[in-house]
């Protein structure tokens, strides 16, 4: 067996050339790191979370959501205040700022894939969707470290 066929790599590759496809947008065009837009994709949504929501929430270890944080901060997109005594945790918020960048971004982002979807067929399209999907169930069922499907606005 060769590695362009064998799934696991092909999975990665695609999911890497899509992924640098909407990096162009919140990258390029707004400034953003991959953790940066990550953590301002969820805080929007939500409004606040904490240290721990957040590296639950997302694919990011602790060290990643802190340094993504710091930086947002600087950027005054997000705020951050430690809660109570465990100097560790925190609990950030989104600013109007922030906000604003996100749904900028957010709009080019959106067009961006629905650019990439669009070109394939609905029935691939529907069929990417049930595999993604049936995929995240099945490695849910085998370890449960599937990560969390995004909330449904």
């Amino acid at each position: 067996m060769s590695i362009e066929t064998f799934f696991p790599y092909r999975l990665a590759v695609v999911a890497e050339a899509f992924s640098r496809q909407l990096v162009a947008v919140y990258g390029q065009e707004h400034g953003l790191t991959r953790e940066e837009w990550r953590l301002l994709f969820l805080l929007e949504g939500a409004g606040t979370l904490d240290s721990l929501q957040l590296s639950q929430r997302t694919s990011l270890d602790k060290v990643q959501v802190s340094r993504a944080a710091s930086r947002l901060q600087d950027k005054g997109l997000i705020t951050r205040e430690i809660l109570g005594s465990d100097r560790r945790l925190r609990n950030y918020a989104i600013t109007p700022a922030g906000r604003d960048l996100f749904g900028r971004a957010f709009a080019g982002v959106r067009a961006r894939a629905e650019g990439i979807l669009q070109a394939m067929s609905q029935d691939d399209r529907a069929a990417l969707i049930q595999g993604v999907e049936a995929l995240g169930r099945a490695i849910a069922d085998s370890d449960g470290s599937a990560p969390q499907p995004p909330k449904k606005n």
